[in-house]
């Protein structure tokens, strides 16, 4: 088998393992419909085996092909360190880079490293998703080369930094913590600001970055106490916009919350319980540690992001 078999044929596979669909695969691939397709019956006659099944619902992987993948992958990750070169020239590489960023950091980073990375790689590109329940999965397969993930510094939360796993290396980038949001005439404004106030009104919830819930309900939960959570969301505009438009509290990133008030008609109350500040993290598998390449990208966002972010107290 191995004489029919073409090296260039098993990033294809590994792709429509995970899109389970030619024409996603294809866009990944930056390849026709057609070209995916052809390499596809390729790998099928190397593997004597038809590898996908075809469904309403997309591509079904056989028990041959779900049995290659973890040994596919695998065979990929030492295939990129055989053939890792000895120097990386910044201004020369066509590399596409692979990240996962929750929704918050985008603003905060961005802008800092981006334009030096413009300067420096004009070939180099960035493929980024918003963070996904299968983020941390994906970076301890090394299926993506980067994440910024946020992590907690108090020892009351299950998302601590130190349940961090072994393989993957991280570094702080910025710390912030929550505050309360809500329309400029709110009710509670004319109250006492307590945590008997906060309780007593129904919130608006926006989950990410892989929280189901944050630091202050696991805070709450150990003093036996709850929010009323009318509305779960994933999107923080559309919350802002729902906060703006009733009675509703929205907890939401200081550094976040702070750059997009001016859009809205909102005010900020601090936090009714003290709160250890939580952590944006910069991630990646110790796989990548000595890739020249990767080393370079991920020195540039730490060099220009942690200068230009104001501590907050």
């Amino acid at each position: 088998m191995l004489k029919r078999l073409d090296l260039n044929l098993l990033p294809v596979l590994e792709i429509l393992l995970e899109e389970q669909s030619v024409t996603a695969a294809a866009a990944r691939l930056h390849l026709s419909q057609s070209a995916v397709s052809k390499q596809l019956t390729r790998l099928r006659e190397v593997f004597d085996d038809p590898l996908f099944e075809r469904t309403a619902y997309g591509l079904k992987p056989t028990p041959k092909a779900l049995s290659l993948a973890p040994e596919l992958r695998q065979c990929l990750q030492q295939l990129a360190q055989f053939t890792r070169p000895d120097t990386f020239e910044p201004a020369l590489s066509q590399r596409q880079f692979r990240m996962h960023l929750v929704e918050t950091t985008y603003s905060l980073t961005f802008p800092h490293f981006m334009p030096s990375l413009l300067a420096q790689a004009p070939g180099v590109s960035l493929n980024c998703q918003t963070w996904r329940l299968d983020t941390m999965d994906r970076l301890l397969r090394c299926d993506i080369d980067l994440a910024i993930g946020c992590r907690e510094w108090d020892e009351r939360s299950p998302m601590h930094v130190s349940h961090i796993p072994d393989d993957l290396c991280h570094v702080e980038l910025v710390q912030d913590y929550p505050v309360c949001l809500m329309r400029r005439d709110h009710p509670a404004l004319t109250q006492e600001w307590n945590l008997d106030t906060f309780l007593s009104y129904r919130h608006l919830q926006v989950a990410f970055g892989g929280l189901e819930h944050w630091l202050l309900d696991d805070v709450l939960q150990l003093e036996g106490r709850q929010r009323d959570i009318a509305v779960n969301m994933t999107d923080f505009q559309s919350a802002l916009t729902l906060c703006e438009h009733s009675d509703l509290i929205l907890c939401a990133p200081s550094r976040y919350a702070f750059a997009v008030m001016k859009s809205f008609e909102l005010q900020s109350l601090p936090s009714p319980i003290k709160l250890i500040p939580g952590a944006y993290l910069l991630m990646w598998h110790k796989h990548f540690e000595h890739d020249l390449s990767h080393k370079w990208l991920r020195e540039l966002i730490i060099s220009q992001v942690l200068p230009s972010i104001t501590p907050r107290v």
